[in-house]
């Protein structure tokens, strides 16, 4: 059979999970739609010999091009032009009675989830309790941690369910643990920068922040010799709805860090640095 026939023929037979997975992380056919045919832009434009799973490629390029339109509505301040209704949440053809369920349960609760999450916890979401992909396959998809992943898709779940509060951390509780854990930085306490990570926390950069001087590692202790003496031009922000903190230099936003926190400890820190994502970062500068 031809290449280019194969691919087409492949292509369609993924392209209703796609459509469904877009129109769950966009809240509108028509931008699914949009989404769906970039991603058949982008496989034609690839190399096939660079592709295991053409299927969970195709996941993940719908998955990134959806990621990148939702954070430029938050931008733009825009909301989409068509509002889900509930009765075409569910995919009978995929799990009638999970669909079903899941429908019923969710309701109102998950329009509010479509306008309301951050777009990298909205993905979490919908790529993991919808369409059961692992923590570990999402969190490149969103530049996290599999830890972070896992708490976007939490707090995106609790909302769903009608449950704002967080059982583990409230904000305030997580601002002093990451305000502790700059002032341990800029002041170069090796001991006090330990006890705030937990013991296999991981940092996670991505290709432009580390440039800045440190890569990726696993570990309290590599991790707090990395940050010893650091963050002096670090501010507290809100980073994608939770709490992290930004990088000034010369005045410019030049890093956002997000992180985790799990059981009163940093568990997780991914930072990200290149202009074009930032440009797409939600985040906020908590003032004293």
């Amino acid at each position: 059979m031809d290449e280019k026939k194969w691919l087409a023929d492949e292509f369609e037979a993924n392209r209703s999970h796609l459509r469904a997975a877009a129109y769950r992380m966009l809240g509108s056919r028509s931008e699914a739609e949009d989404a769906v045919q970039e991603t058949w832009l982008r496989l034609n434009r690839t190399e096939m010999t660079g592709i295991g799973n053409l299927g969970g490629w195709l996941t993940t390029v719908v998955a990134r091009i959806c990621l990148d339109m939702l954070r430029a509505r938050k931008t733009r301040g825009e909301e989409p032009l068509e509002m889900p209704v509930h009765a075409s949440i569910a995919d009978p053809a995929k799990d009638p009675e999970r669909e079903a369920a899941f429908a019923d349960s969710v309701g109102l609760a998950l329009l509010v989830v479509l306008q309301n999450l951050a777009p990298a916890e909205r993905v979490a979401f919908v790529l993991h309790d919808m369409f059961d992909l692992p923590f570990d396959e999402i969190a490149p998809i969103i530049g996290r941690s599999s830890a972070a992943t896992r708490q976007l898709a939490s707090r995106a779940r609790r909302r769903v369910q009608g449950t704002d509060e967080a059982p583990e951390v409230d904000l305030g509780r997580k601002r002093t643990i990451a305000e502790a854990f700059l002032t341990a930085s800029r002041n170069g306490d090796l001991e006090a920068l330990i006890a705030v990570l937990a013991p296999d926390v991981v940092f996670r950069p991505d290709a432009t922040a580390a440039r800045y001087g440190i890569g990726a590692m696993r570990g309290a202790t590599a991790v707090a010799e990395a940050f010893k003496g650091r963050a002096q031009a670090a501010q507290i922000a809100v980073v994608e709805g939770d709490l992290g903190f930004v990088v000034l230099i010369e005045g410019q936003i030049r890093v956002a860090v997000s992180l985790t926190i799990d059981e009163g400890r940093i568990a997780a820190i991914d930072a990200v640095a290149d202009p074009d994502q930032l440009g797409r970062i939600e985040f906020s500068i908590l003032r004293d």
